[in-house]
């Protein structure tokens, strides 16, 4: 499986010790499998003045002795799961998420949630 992520950097070895804190899945080392969406992430950092490094990974598509989580759609589980992580709660011990990620238009959506405007009631 081809992988993806973009960085200022060129990043050999994947770690999790430089992820900022957070995130929508927590801290982590996000990847996409999506080119598309990791060249779009990338133009981030040169509108920044930075330079952009796509890196690419392959990975063994064998996941028998991970503990994953995954979602399949932005659901009530998905958003609760990203506001606990958003907000530092303990959601378990995870080696691996996979789902969306809050885009530009989920991530007005997930504001307002977050302070308490809208519910999922």
């Amino acid at each position: 499986m081809r992988l993806y992520h973009s960085s200022n950097m060129i990043v050999e070895h994947p770690d999790t010790q430089h992820s900022r804190r957070y995130l929508d899945f927590g801290r982590g080392f996000y990847l996409t499998s999506l080119h598309e969406q990791a060249e779009r992430y990338a133009q981030r950092f040169k509108r920044r003045g930075q330079p952009a490094w796509l890196n690419t990974y392959e990975l063994s598509d064998n996941f028998d002795r991970w503990n994953i989580k995954r979602f399949d759609t932005y659901d009530k589980e998905w958003l609760d799961f990203v506001a606990k992580c958003r907000s530092g709660e303990d959601v378990g011990d995870y080696d691996m998420v996979i789902g969306g990620i809050a885009n530009d238009r989920v991530i007005l959506t997930l504001d307002r949630y977050f302070t308490g405007e809208i519910s999922t009631t």
